[in-house]
């Protein structure tokens, strides 16, 4: 299937999910715009996507700065057209306990993870709304539900992303609006940001497995994109992760405490002066990939929220029935 000349915005896409969301948009036949600090990055995901022969347009700016997305879209429009998918990827995070990060980065990682997607959402509002279509996903995560210890900053901006994006399509339905919401919550994946996320600790970190490679998360991005589910929950770990939180919660917060803690580094000790990109970007590290390779999978199941909750209906009912049949 291709969607040729249709217009895709992919924010955070010099590296990890966000460049093999732009690969993979740019595959199916989209124009991608590509959106990112890093010129650096930019340019390296603009010539890949430029080699596949797609249409790109590849603007260097701070997802924490609502002007400067604001005039991005606008020139998005006049020089692509259109914009069809809109998808806020952007990210970044602080590695360490609360008692050690700063207000500062607390602040920084609300800024650019959080409020990076609300100032995206609103761009791309602007010039959806008017047409009455589009689609606009939110990249999301397990940890929008399942919060873990180490990342209270970066899964206190996912969970923020769920509320804001919950809020949001209840407006749509309320206004009958043709544009489309979707968020995807996605498992661990070996991306760069293990090398270059701001880290407290004295080892390297990594991501808790199962790891999956970023190409992966692209195509349930590009699922999302097409189908627009409610939210499109991705990965075995994720399933878990969420259903678990629902379920039994207290349990999942001893199981965190004692295993997400130490499972979220290597034993390698952590440079001492390893550069972070939390305020500017970091040179060299623009990679599709990151480097657990070695263990990341290439497939993941996926389902649909509204098919999960389906599921759990009828699974309810099913034992409700035994139960009858069998004190009859």
């Amino acid at each position: 299937m291709t969607d040729n000349a249709r217009v895709a915005v992919v924010c955070g896409a010099s590296a990890g999910v966000g460049r093999a969301t732009a690969l993979a948009l740019a595959q199916a036949g989209y124009q991608v715009a590509l959106i990112a600090r890093g010129l650096q990055g930019l340019e390296e995901a603009q010539a890949e996507l430029e080699a596949s022969g797609a249409q790109v347009l590849a603007i260097a700016l701070d997802v924490a700065d609502a002007e400067a997305m604001d005039r991005a879209a606008e020139r998005i429009e006049a020089e692509l057209g259109p914009i069809d998918i809109w998808v806020n990827s952007a990210m970044a995070t602080v590695f360490g306990p609360v008692r050690l990060t700063s207000a500062a980065e607390f602040k920084r990682v609300t800024e650019v993870t959080y409020l990076g997607v609300v100032h995206g959402t609103l761009a791309a509002l602007r010039h959806m709304q008017p047409r009455n279509r589009g689609t606009i996903v939110q990249v999301g995560s397990a940890l929008s539900y399942r919060a873990i210890p180490l990342q209270s900053a970066y899964c206190a901006a996912k969970f923020a992303i769920r509320g804001f994006t919950d809020s949001l399509r209840c407006e749509l339905i309320h206004d009958k609006s043709g544009v489309r919401l979707t968020m995807v919550q996605l498992p661990a994946h070996n991306t760069p940001q293990f090398d270059w996320s701001r880290n407290k600790m004295s080892r390297r970190a990594q991501p808790v497995p199962p790891i999956h490679k970023p190409e992966v998360a692209a195509q349930a991005i590009l699922r999302a994109a097409r189908e627009a589910p409610r939210e499109l929950w991705v990965g075995r770990a994720s399933l878990q992760a969420i259903i678990g939180t629902m379920l039994m919660p207290g349990l999942l917060d001893r199981m965190m405490a004692k295993q997400a803690w130490d499972g979220q580094m290597t034993e390698e000790p952590l440079a001492a002066a390893q550069p972070d990109n939390l305020f500017q970007p970091v040179a060299g590290l623009h990679r599709l990939h990151g480097r657990f390779d070695d263990e990341a999978l290439d497939k993941a199941p996926s389902l649909a929220s509204e098919t999960v909750g389906k599921l759990a209906l009828g699974l309810t009912l099913a034992v409700a029935l035994a139960v009858v049949i069998a004190m009859a």
